[in-house]
């Protein structure tokens, strides 16, 4: 008993130790501690992680992949082979939906099928904020207010130059028991790991799209030209 509780607590302590390598991956410090849509859902202690990439493509071209994300949408564009060994059923999109690229507060973007693991409801996340503006996109996602686990999930792109951009996502979980801290501690490493696939996932798939739309455009005018 002593052991495993020796154990439980050398785990836990390595985590804590390492967190600061996972929890901001990706990011500059200016990053991880600026202000960001969504922050003011949450007060009082929270453990909050950051996490970005760089994309080779507008914000526009971006834009899409985060709007049609879901469950039963265009996925998570993550690693489908883990997800779908974990029985979650994912089918990631590689193309743009046009009957998925409406979204606005109060709809539900679902990332855990109903009946999985026995949660009858599954795990979904309603969101509060869809802000498409100019000089940055961002959706805002939340759970339950009240529920244990209201955590807020919040997508960023930040235009750098016309073709180029800095897409962020952030994670702020409410630390209401003393109970949550391991917990969360223990689910860090996974929910950086899923984290850093969605930034990959867009990145590779935007400029894919991008780089598309470019030899299309070019071998159209050298058609032109002969």
């Amino acid at each position: 008993m002593i052991a495993n509780g020796l154990r439980l607590a050398g785990a836990l302590a390595f985590l804590y130790a390492a967190r600061r390598y996972y929890r901001n991956w990706g990011t500059t410090k200016e990053e991880s501690q600026m202000y960001l849509d969504g922050d003011a859902l949450i007060f009082g202690p929270v453990v909050r992680s950051t996490e970005a990439v760089w994309i080779d493509a507008p914000a526009s071209a971006v834009w899409p992949w985060l709007v049609q994300m879901g469950h039963d949408r265009g996925g998570l564009y993550t690693f489908e082979k883990v997800e779908n060994l974990a029985g979650l059923h994912y089918v990631n999109a590689d193309s743009i939906h046009p009957e998925w690229q409406h979204l606005a507060p109060g709809d539900i973007v679902r990332l855990v099928p109903r009946g999985w693991m026995g949660l009858r409801d599954g795990f979904a996340l309603e969101v509060v904020e869809v802000n498409d503006q100019e000089s940055e996109k961002s959706i805002v996602l939340r759970g339950s207010v009240g529920q244990t686990w209201n955590v807020v999930w919040s997508f960023h792109v930040i235009p750098h130059w016309e073709d180029r951009c800095r897409l962020l996502i952030r994670i702020r979980t409410p630390l209401r028991l003393p109970s949550q801290v391991p917990v969360t501690e223990l689910l860090g490493p996974a929910t950086a790991f899923v984290t850093r696939g969605i930034l990959l996932g867009i990145k590779r798939r935007a400029q894919q799209q991008v780089q598309a739309e470019v030899s299309a455009s070019q071998a159209s005018d050298d058609l032109h030209v002969l």
